[in-house]
């Protein structure tokens, strides 16, 4: 079994335990500290999407630090298993799973959310797959939190506010470009 620890928040120091899983790679703490330092109050109230949850260490941070409503996306039916457990002791009324890939979550979902979790398998152009859909899965005010194997300066309409690095992890924070005159006029 592995584990994540929560860093801030009303769960902070609980530790949750997930099964194992090829390629599955749990956003370390220190990159977790740093995204939610720049992200400081701006979760208080917000929604968030996770795409692919794996460990839950991100959504369930976000929950932790007073997201109002967290969904966690996993196809893995045993990780999966492992975050509805996890959703059901800590806040089943904050916190969903669904079984799902990402890719087909993204093109069914209807409702835009404050804030997006991508660190998907690497190598696999999930980002680049996942950028046609960001539009309508981020409210233009939102933020996309980023992994990838190497650094990245936008994901479509959404350009990279913030970086960060810690051994193979390259880690974005993402906002919409503002629209110029020309753009509306289109």
């Amino acid at each position: 079994m592995g584990h994540v620890r929560i860093i801030g928040g009303e769960w902070r120091g609980r530790r949750l335990t997930f099964p194992e899983a090829p390629g599955l790679r749990p956003t370390p703490d220190r990159v977790r500290e740093t995204l939610f330092n720049w992200l400081g109050q701006r979760l208080n109230g917000q929604t968030c999407l996770d795409l692919f949850a794996g460990s839950g260490a991100l959504g369930f941070e976000a929950a932790s630090r007073g997201a109002q409503r967290v969904f966690l996306v996993e196809r893995n039916r045993r990780l999966a298993a492992s975050l509805h457990r996890w959703a059901q002791t800590l806040a089943p009324e904050r916190v969903a799973v669904v079984v799902r890939d990402a890719l087909q979550c993204a093109a069914a979902w209807r409702e835009p959310v404050d804030l997006l979790f991508l660190d998907p398998p690497y190598r696999a152009g999930w980002l680049e797959k996942l950028t046609p859909h960001l539009d309508r899965l981020v409210k233009a005010t939102g933020t996309i939190y980023a992994e990838a194997e190497a650094p990245i300066d936008c994901l479509g309409a959404w350009q990279v506010v913030k970086r960060g690095t810690a051994g193979q992890v390259h880690y974005h924070l993402l906002e919409r470009l503002p629209q110029t005159n020309s753009d509306e006029a289109q």
